[in-house]
């Protein structure tokens, strides 16, 4: 019998980079309701268990940014785990646990349409996964209550209880804001017949550990749907508490996967634990799969050293996957339960209907965008008596000609390549970091006027030139930036693995941080 794995992992750090998905039918108009495949058909009402899939705190992310390698996440993802399991005997809900709309709580004017048809695109891929219901949060209500009720998804209100069919049992889902909606809610959902109770509360990961403390609380499990912070949720995370509580890995990185096992008589449910040789097993994958992150993402790595590790990730997250999408055991004289976390590995397959959408949005955000700059974009102000202004790199080159070779041969040079190369070059999500000075006094403020002022220039690191040009010393410039320049950029997200010492001399040479002639810059 294969083994069951019981128990919830915590995610391992972030990992690195996507790969190219195999090409994809066209996706539906934007906004309109995707078809729910056959495979999503329900279950016999009689089944003896149950899977359910949860995601919450997307952020309004499609997927992942593609600046690393091997990065975790993307809708597409997602759907393929939800549908596939669809496939099997069981019946399967998809709930959502909402902050999963947008990633900001209020939009510059430039953002609106972008985030909106991003929005319509997840939406758009929830439905595809046959969404069941979903809670809402501050993130959600972005663009306001009639944007997000004109999505048309099943929604939950705060304090609100949903009772699903799940084979032979019923699962109750509940939203709430306060411990006391969660307590009051969870109680309903009993009453309204309900056997196992998934409450979904609008909190941080120490708040709902506050309250399922709270006395009357019947919910089974309570998962945290938001984080504190951008970059707060960059890990799974399970507390075993007399209710367990569950937070998610943010920014659609991973899912909660609730196996449900129905003894022959209702009753109440029990977190199984789990063999403690598979929990094991899983975990020291987790460290293999970050060593080789690590090296995969290691600057200048030789690209057949390169392959051969890549291989031998696609290997272990295949084994992994295995492992925590092994069918449960039967349930016995006990109706049980197991947690486990699914990150959404780059090596996992993209549902087709779903990696369309996101190709739809992909195509569609860009045109959106620079339409709205030709419209409506304004040019940066002009920098304030006494501040500093960028004034681009070929001003720089005047008087540093021997540092440009340098320069030249790094990734920096091509940062705007790298988003032309991909068709991104007018995502908002992305520009930032691949021209220099964006939305500052003399740099680039519209995606329609980037001209010379592309890829990451001198001034990125060095600070603007304005005044340094007309007065050359190291007072008026950043003459040795630090790393408190380089994570604006190389942050968490974007460059999970970016060590300052490693990075660093990738980009000197002579002439550019060493004396000239004193040998080549590092290849």
């Amino acid at each position: 019998m294969r083994r069951v794995l019981v128990a919830a992992l915590l995610g391992a750090s972030l990992a690195g980079c996507m790969r190219k998905e195999s090409a994809s039918p066209a996706a539906p108009e934007a906004g309109t309701t995707a078809a729910t495949p056959s495979a999503a058909a329900p279950a016999s009402n009689s089944a003896p268990g149950a899977i359910l899939f949860v995601s919450a705190d997307t952020r309004g992310y499609l997927g992942p940014c593609g600046c690393s390698e091997n990065m975790r996440g993307g809708i597409a993802r997602a759907a393929s785990q939800v549908l596939e399991a669809r496939k099997g005997p069981l019946p399967v809900l998809y709930i959502d646990g909402g902050n999963s709309l947008f990633g900001e709580p209020e939009l510059k004017p430039g953002q609106v349409p972008q985030e909106e048809r991003k929005a319509k695109a997840l939406s758009d891929a929830m439905r595809l996964m046959g969404l069941a219901v979903r809670a809402t949060g501050p993130l959600d209500e972005t663009r306001g209550v009639q944007f997000r009720q004109g999505l048309g998804l099943p929604e939950l209100a705060p304090g609100a209880v949903k009772v699903l069919p799940a084979g032979a049992r019923k699962v109750g889902v509940v939203a709430a804001e306060t411990p006391e909606q969660l307590v009051e809610a969870s109680a309903r959902a009993r009453a309204e017949g309900a056997d196992f109770v998934l409450a979904l509360l609008d909190a941080t990961l120490d708040a709902a550990q506050a309250a399922v403390d709270r006395p009357g609380l019947k919910a089974d499990v309570v998962v945290a749907t938001r984080t504190a912070t951008e970059f707060s949720g960059e890990q799974n995370k399970l507390v075993r508490a007399t209710v367990p509580v569950v937070a998610l890995q943010s920014k659609g990185r991973s899912l909660l996967r609730v196996d449900l096992g129905y003894a022959p008589q209702p009753g109440a449910f029990t977190l199984l634990k789990g063999q403690g040789d598979t929990e094991r097993e899983v975990a020291a994958l987790d460290q293999r799969l970050a060593l080789l992150d690590k090296d995969i993402n290691l600057p200048g790595v030789d690209p057949k050293l390169k392959a051969l590790k890549q291989g031998k990730r696609d290997e272990l997250v295949a084994r992994k996957q295995a492992l925590l999408t092994a069918p449960s055991a039967p349930p016995g004289d006990t109706n049980g339960f197991t947690l486990r976390f699914v990150p959404l590995e780059s090596g996992l397959p993209s549902n087709p209907d779903a990696q369309a959408l996101v190709a739809a949005y992909d195509a569609d955000v860009g045109k959106m965008n620079l339409a709205w700059a030709k419209e409506h974009g304004q040019d940066c102000p002009a920098p304030k008596k006494g501040q500093a202004a960028f004034v681009g790199s070929d001003t720089c080159r005047t008087c540093h000609e021997e540092a440009f070779p340098v320069w030249e041969k790094s990734k920096h040079s091509h940062a705007w390549d790298t988003l032309e190369a991909q068709g991104k070059q007018f995502h908002l999500n992305c520009v930032s970091c691949h021209v220099t000075g964006w939305e500052q006094p003399g740099g680039v403020c519209r995606l329609d006027k980037v001209a010379g002022r592309e890829d990451v220039g001198c001034e990125s690191c060095h600070g603007p030139g304005s005044e340094h040009a007309d007065a050359p010393s190291k007072d008026t410039i950043i003459a040795s930036p630090g790393q408190s320049v380089c994570i604006t950029c190389h942050n968490p997200e974007n460059s999970p693995h970016f060590d300052f010492a490693t990075y660093l001399p990738r980009i000197l040479g002579p002439g550019h941080g060493k004396p000239v002639g004193s040998g080549k810059s590092t290849p």
